[in-house]
């Protein structure tokens, strides 16, 4: 958009310049991102605005302007989501769904883990992508309630360079620099190389007692334009995390029925052993070739390949005992997972014409091969009951039963081999058909590294072929306005993701689930262009949900139902030069048609953890051409704690303050205030603990541009 890279952060040198622009260059907290391609939606290189689903994109300015930390946090833009980084999970709900029915993709890749989608450092991504609802005919099996994809920045033809210091709360230090340039050649002509650096670290000495956390990230890439049509991209990544001690969540006070409380007097204790550990090392390598065959046709072939290690040593339950005046310790985990995933994905897109008409088509094979070995060695007694304001927790291989070392249980091999299509056909001038359809051929082999026993066999193995699609209709009512309808459909493993699978979850689950959506919407500009809007109505139903046999409770059948209908509405505005303003609410009536657990019908009941309503604000207003204010706004409503329904944790409120000084045109400085009311609250929460949010924060950041 021809803006300075120091106006990054959404300061108010950015906002004025922006107000020249056209229409379709947004500003970060204005109108939507609705003309420019998404990779996410489309494998056509469709605008959200062609593709007749619910598409968001937020790109590298959107991410700034609103001081989003990491990779959930940017999630906060998309109606409807909400999401926890618990060490142990990632509580992903879209759509009425969670984690294990959602695909959550890394540059288009599906590395079938969902653990892998944790927090990462937002600064090295360019932008964060998301298709509402069934989705498994673009990337495969997962996606039932939606797919989110993280972007990395990748190097460009432009010089760019970048730093950034933040301090903050909590010992806050973060350091971070981006560089872009031309390695060899002539800039524009066949045989020049241009290098991209992205280098990011961060230490934090956490909101709870003992806890502390350091990252480093570092996105490499080098791109080469060989001549001919002919371009290469090198890409590597690499990911640390080291968590000291991590917060597993804070217990509740009993009875733990009805609106669940806490005692604030322990908000910031941890209950976690003194030497408590979460740890991960992740690294991708791509290899990318694109080919412009012609004027109508482009080739694209990736080959990837993921390695990831993580360890956990953990006590990771806490507990009132009745009367409230101790808290009982329990489910003590040494786990380590050691993941590789290796792949190669070839697609074509050929723009043609049928029957006198445009036609595009996309198509692709995808082959994979993922292998997770997972090494648990658990104890589910109670380690110690302690008094809840002054205690003092043991080393974690001081626990009876807990010695160093790591002990193989299975191996999951997953292998991958899909085809896919996909076209857009122009029935009328105004009028588009989109379709697609995927087959996946998915073979799981289970290996068992430890005791052969009846219900452990040594080896066992599933295959699964999954078939789905989407036809879509996008008709233009108008300029800059249309309406749209799509059926799709989806696919899912029973019981979370095949790569961690175990015998009990696949054995008499011989099929993966099937999702359904319907989805009608409409996508329009207004006010002469100062405000544009997206409005969405789906209904979504997953089947063979795998659930308690009511004969025998010891199995499982695949008969289970669940069912989400809603309403998603977000709006942009650039009412005048100073002011820009975003918001979304979503609506979403979540429920389980047919599961059964403990012997007893949950008909009826809504997922745990799953709100009903989410509503987010965001506005930034200039002061002066150098000085900008912002504010966000975010709602989540009440969520069950169980699957039964009978506990609670109330609707929650947070707001976030932002102030901005472009100080020079290349250096800007920007001060936040996080949770700015304080706000006690549950990121996610069980019938007896609540995973708490961070209280309120503050940090400054400056950055510029070299």
């Amino acid at each position: 958009m021809g803006l300075p890279a120091a106006a990054q952060d959404g300061t108010a040198a950015q906002q004025v310049e922006i107000v020249g622009t056209p229409a379709t260059a947004p500003a970060p907290n204005g109108r939507l991102e609705l003309d420019t391609p998404s990779d996410t939606g489309s494998r056509l290189g469709l605008t959200p605005r062609q593709t007749p689903a619910a598409v968001t994109v937020i790109r590298r300015e959107t991410i700034d302007a609103r001081g989003a930390q990491n990779t959930q946090e940017v999630l906060r833009a998309i109606p409807g989501i909400t999401a926890h980084d618990a060490p142990g999970s990632i509580g992903v709900s879209y759509r009425g769904f969670g984690a294990g029915s959602l695909n959550q993709l890394f540059n288009g890749i599906n590395v079938q883990y969902s653990i892998a989608a944790r927090p990462v450092d937002s600064w090295i991504y360019d932008r964060v992508e998301a298709i509402g609802g069934a989705s498994s005919f673009l990337y495969g099996a997962g996606g039932v309630g939606g797919t989110i994809n993280y972007i990395t920045r990748l190097a460009g033809t432009e010089d760019d360079s970048q730093g950034r210091l933040r301090l903050g709360s909590d010992a806050l230090k973060e350091a971070s620099v981006g560089l872009n340039r031309r390695i060899a050649g002539t800039g524009g002509e066949p045989g020049s190389h241009y290098a991209r650096l992205d280098l990011n670290h961060r230490r934090t000495g956490g909101w709870v007692d003992g806890n502390a956390a350091r990252a480093t990230q570092v996105a490499a890439s080098v791109l080469s334009d060989l001549g001919r049509g002919l371009r290469h991209t090198l890409a590597y990544e690499y990911q640390h995390e080291h968590v000291d001690r991590p917060y597993w969540g804070t217990p509740v006070l009993n009875p733990n029925t009805g609106t669940l409380r806490i005692d604030e007097g322990i908000r910031f204790k941890n209950y976690n052993s003194a030497d408590g550990l979460y740890r991960q090392r992740v690294q991708w390598l791509r290899s990318v070739t694109d080919f412009a065959a012609g004027s109508a046709l482009r080739l694209k072939n990736t080959f990837y390949v993921y390695d990831a290690l993580r360890d956990y040593r953990n006590v990771e339950s806490y507990r009132y005992t009745a009367d409230n005046t101790a808290i009982a310790r329990s489910s003590t985990l040494l786990q380590r997972h050691d993941q590789r995933l290796v792949g190669n994905r070839l697609e074509a897109v050929h723009e043609g014409t049928l029957a006198g008409r445009r036609s595009d088509w996309a198509f692709g094979i995808d082959l994979s091969v993922n292998r997770q070995t997972r090494f648990p060695n658990s104890l589910t007694a109670v380690v110690s009951t302690v008094d809840p304001y002054d205690f003092e927790v043991e080393h974690f291989y001081d626990i009876p039963g807990m010695t160093p070392g790591h002990r193989p249980d299975k191996l999951n091999r997953v292998q991958t081999v899909a085809v896919y299509a996909e076209n857009r056909t122009a029935l009328a001038p105004v009028l588009h058909l989109v379709t697609a359809l995927r087959h996946d051929e998915i073979d799981l082999d289970l290996k068992n590294r430890r005791a052969v026993t009846p219900t452990s066999p040594a080896r066992f193995d599933r295959a699964y072929h999954p078939t789905t699609g989407r036809i879509g209709l996008v008709w233009d009512v108008a300029p800059h306005a249309n309406l749209y309808a799509q059926y799709a459909t989806a696919a899912d493993p029973p019981s979370g993701v095949l790569s961690t699978a175990s015998f009990a979850d696949v054995r008499n689950n011989s099929e993966l689930t099937t999702g359904r959506q319907a989805e009608v919407g409409a996508k329009l500009d207004f006010w002469n262009g100062k405000g544009n809007a997206t409005v969405a109505l789906y209904h979504l139903r997953r089947k063979n949900i795998a659930t308690q046999d009511p004969a025998n409770s010891a199995l499982t059948v695949l008969v289970g139902e669940q069912s989400s209908r809603g309403i998603e509405v977000a709006v942009g505005l650039q009412p005048s030069a100073r002011w820009s303003l975003q918001a979304n609410v979503s609506h979403a009536d979540a429920r389980y048609d047919r599961f059964v657990q403990g012997g007893v019908s949950l008909a009826g009941n809504r997922p745990q953890n799953t709100p009903a309503t989410v509503a987010n604000l965001w506005a930034s207003y200039a002061l002066t051409p150098a000085v900008q204010a912002s504010a966000g706004l975010r709602h989540v409503g009440k969520v069950y704690a169980d699957a039964a329904n009978t506990a609670q944790w109330p609707h929650y409120t947070l707001l976030d303050l932002g102030l901005a000084w472009q100080v020079t045109p290349t250096v800007s400085l920007t001060g936040r205030l996080r949770n700015a009311t304080d706000r006690v609250y549950a990121a996610n929460a069980t019938a007896t603990m609540a995973y708490l949010g961070a209280p309120r924060t503050a940090d400054l950041t400056l950055r510029a541009s070299f």
